[in-house]
């Protein structure tokens, strides 16, 4: 009954805004002209779009020339349920008169031509996304970057939107090797990959599900653009992976799933959606990619993606709640269709994947996640769209409204912000009470020792590194992928900071290599390696 409420609310919303009067902003006015011609689901519709942006500090008038960009785009409607909303969400290509897709910089962004006009509607914040991956970028390699602007369609104000990056192998997005049609065999099939877990929608022969039971989509390149090898081996890869985390065994330091995962991007993808208690997250929208064997072949979580439910923002499945993990969706939503993978309840039943997350917490919350400077990257975000929001609000009048799926009807847009800072740091408190709770033991992430082991692909020396006071007597070890031990070193490492220890490791054949660091019995460090 309360969706149904829900949305006849929408309808009669769509009919009864008036319509709002831009005359200038503080944030960047986006134009979009379509000459009569509808914007469908699919296949994009080749519009005008102008971009008024005179600069950070400056005001920008609607009657000012486009300053940003000036020309083409290919426009569609996307998403799933926002599409539905009054303010409807977008993607877009910039293309050059032929029709052709066109690199450019919008808005200070890196040149390219895939993007997405966010259209935070349920979100009164309009900022959790913004906010999402403002701390993902900090974290992990790379997150969607994003700008705040003011739209306009067809002479008609549609509200604040986010003009965000569009997730694809890129230079400056996901930095990974670009798969190539001729790569079927060696090195070069073994990366390229972006594939995410999300629930089937039109057609479930658009991804596949693994032997584990997860379902997978090949996000780029996409399923038609993939040969019969390389969609085999993404799959293949991904089901040995799954196999090796679901055996008892699964945390070996020789035969385990470090030797198939980037351990800190998994941490890092943890804690962005923990921090926000993401209901969606782990199980939907989740991406992943993996480079060439030759740039280390290992699977990393990421880029993060939609946290329109976040921070408090969802009222099922206590997506509300400050306490509690989100990674544990499955014990408090068992009847959801669609549940949170396997893995992260495994990789947290290791002592030592729950001490990296402890050592990156305690480093990340006296740096960029202390409570100043969340509150700080959320007031400036609302200060920068100045009375944007009131247009927002005018033209979508909500906040007094209830808009499934949210847990909180604020009122007012200030009071939608303090429920957000509060929500946040009384998530982050429950968090580090929790965290600290995790067992002791040797960790080589941020906050401890740091150490790594480089080249990789190596030739005849490896390089062991320490990058902070350590004095210990360590044992190096490498092993085939046999399992058996070609190569073993014993040093004594007793400095204050930084010290490079050479390794002969002599006529290896080339292959796959697995190496371990021990002190004491107890393991410091793992991973693979590829010899050249």
């Amino acid at each position: 009954m309360r969706i149904l409420i829900t949305l006849i609310f929408l309808l009669l919303t769509t009919f009864l805004t008036a319509q709002v009067n831009l005359t200038n902003s503080t944030i960047p006015i986006l134009i979009i002209e379509t000459d009569g011609q509808p914007i469908l689901d699919e296949p994009k519709t080749n519009v005008h779009l102008g971009i008024i942006d005179n600069g950070l500090g400056q005001l920008n008038n609607i009657s000012d020339p486009f300053t940003n960009y000036d020309g083409i785009i290919g426009i569609e409607l996307r998403g799933q349920t926002s599409q539905f909303f009054p303010k409807q969400p977008f993607g877009f290509e910039t293309r050059n008169e032929n029709g052709e897709n066109n690199n450019v910089a919008l808005l200070g962004m890196p040149a390219e031509n895939d993007w997405v006009l966010h259209n935070p509607y349920s979100d009164k914040s309009l900022l959790r996304n913004v906010l999402a991956y403002k701390i993902a970028g900090e974290l992990m390699d790379y997150a969607p970057r994003t700008r705040l602007c003011e739209v306009v369609i067809n002479n008609e104000y549609q509200g604040v939107y986010v003009l965000t990056e569009k997730i694809k192998v890129d230079d400056n997005r996901v930095a990974i090797a670009k798969l190539k049609p001729e790569d079927i065999e060696g090195d070069e099939l073994t990366g390229g990959y972006i594939v995410k877990i999300d629930k089937p929608f039109q057609d479930f022969n658009l991804g596949w599900l693994s032997e584990q039971q997860t379902f997978f989509y090949h996000q780029d390149p996409k399923l038609d653009e993939l040969n019969f090898t390389q969609r085999q081996y993404i799959r293949g890869w991904l089901n040995e992976f799954e196999s090796v985390l679901a055996a008892p065994n699964f945390a070996d330091s020789i035969s385990g799933y470090q030797n198939y995962i980037d351990v800190a991007s998994f941490v890092d993808f943890f804690i962005v959606n923990e921090i926000t208690r993401n209901v969606d997250g782990y199980r939907l929208s989740t991406y992943m990619h993996k480079d060439k064997d030759s740039n280390g072949g290992l699977l990393k979580m990421g880029p993060v993606w939609d946290f329109n439910l976040a921070f408090g923002n969802a009222d099922y499945c206590d997506g509300f709640k400050t306490t509690g993990w989100a990674y544990q969706f499955n014990d408090v939503c068992e009847g959801d269709a669609w549940q949170v993978p396997f893995w992260w309840e495994q990789l947290m039943s290791d002592p030592k994947f729950k001490m990296e997350i402890k050592d990156r917490w305690t480093f990340l919350r006296n740096d960029f996640l202390s409570d100043e400077n969340m509150i700080a990257c959320i007031d400036s975000k609302v200060e920068a769209m100045g009375q944007a929001t009131e247009r927002n609000f005018q033209q979508w009048p909500i906040l007094n409204e209830y808009v499934w799926p949210n847990s909180n009807v604020g009122g007012n847009y200030n009071n939608e912000i303090t429920f957000l800072i509060n929500w946040l740091l009384n998530r982050m408190e429950w968090m580090d009470g929790a965290i600290m709770d995790f067992q002791s033991g040797t960790s080589t992430g941020q906050g401890n020792t740091i150490m790594s082991v480089n080249p990789n692909p190596f030739k005849d020396e490896l390089i062991l590194s320490f990058n902070s006071s350590f004095n210990k007597k360590i044992l190096f070890q490498l092993f085939n992928n046999l399992g058996q031990r070609t190569n073993q070193f014993s040093y004594q490492v007793d400095i204050n900071g930084p010290i490079e220890v050479p390794l002969e490791i002599g006529e290896l054949a080339t292959g796959i290599y697995f190496y371990r660091i021990l002190s004491s019995n107890e393991l410091l460090l793992s991973g693979k390696l590829l010899k050249d």
